[in-house]
C-alpha cells in the first residue's frame, strides 16, 4: 500500500474519533451475526436417555478372546494380559476392579 507523506497528519483526536467510530461499527456488526436458529428443529436431532430404540438395527463383528486376552471374573470384561491384576482360585481380576 503506497503512503502519502505529504498528506497532513492526523491529530490525536482526530485518531480518537476514528476509534470511537470503528467501535461503533464493530458493535453494530456484531448484531449482524446473529443467527436466528429454530428450536424445534435443533431439538430433532438430539436422543434422550431412554428412548424407545426397539426399530433400530445394530450390526457390530465380534472377535473371539486372543491368546494374549483373558476376562475378568467380576466384572466379566475382556482384557489383555497387560491388565491381569491377579488371579484368586483360577479366577483371574483386571487391575481396575483390584484397584
Amino acid at each position: 500500500m503506497a503512503t502519502d507523506y505529504d498528506a497532513p497528519r492526523k491529530t490525536e483526536e482526530d485518531l480518537s474519533e476514528d476509534s470511537l467510530q470503528e467501535l461503533q461499527a464493530r458493535r453494530s456488526d456484531k448484531n449482524s451475526g446473529v443467527v436466528d436458529e429454530d428450536e424445534t428443529e435443533a431439538a430433532e436431532g438430539f436422543e434422550l436417555p431412554g428412548a424407545d430404540l426397539s426399530g433400530e438395527e445394530l450390526s457390530v463383528r465380534v472377535l473371539p478372546r486372543q491368546a494374549d486376552e483373558f476376562t475378568c471374573s467380576k466384572c466379566f470384561l475382556v482384557h489383555h494380559r497387560s491388565q491381569l491384576a491377579y488371579e484368586r482360585e483360577g479366577s483371574p481380576v483386571c487391575s481396575e476392579c483390584a484397584a
